[in-house]
């Protein structure tokens, strides 16, 4: 089983669901991010899970952007890197080539 994390409106996510067999889309902004995913998935990608280039970042302040990246992401999900994906066999951030070929997809 597959579980992507995303938002149901990104074009990112729904080519990745598109491309995926068996996959389970949690939207972040309605159902969140387990905090042991997010706890798993800042210790592998670090600053990179969160989108510095999103609308949600640049409305953000000053001071709030130097906040905690867990809190920050738990408090303001759409500012994750999409997709998170997570399988038996881990995690991948985003819908790279690379995520793409260990994954199977296309």
């Amino acid at each position: 089983m597959i579980r992507l994390y995303g938002l149901k409106t990104c074009d990112t996510c729904r080519k990745a669901l598109k491309q995926l067999d068996n996959v389970e889309m949690v939207d972040v902004r309605a159902d969140g991010v387990p905090p042991e995913v997010l706890t798993r998935a800042f210790a592998q990608f670090g600053e990179k899970l969160v989108n510095s280039r999103s609308t949600t970042w640049r409305e953000l302040s000053e001071s709030e952007r130097t906040r905690d990246p867990l809190e920050l992401l738990a408090e303001h999900p759409a500012l994750m890197k999409r997709p998170l994906i997570e399988t038996d066999a881990g995690l991948w951030l985003g819908w790279t080539a690379e995520t793409r070929a260990a994954l199977g997809a296309g």
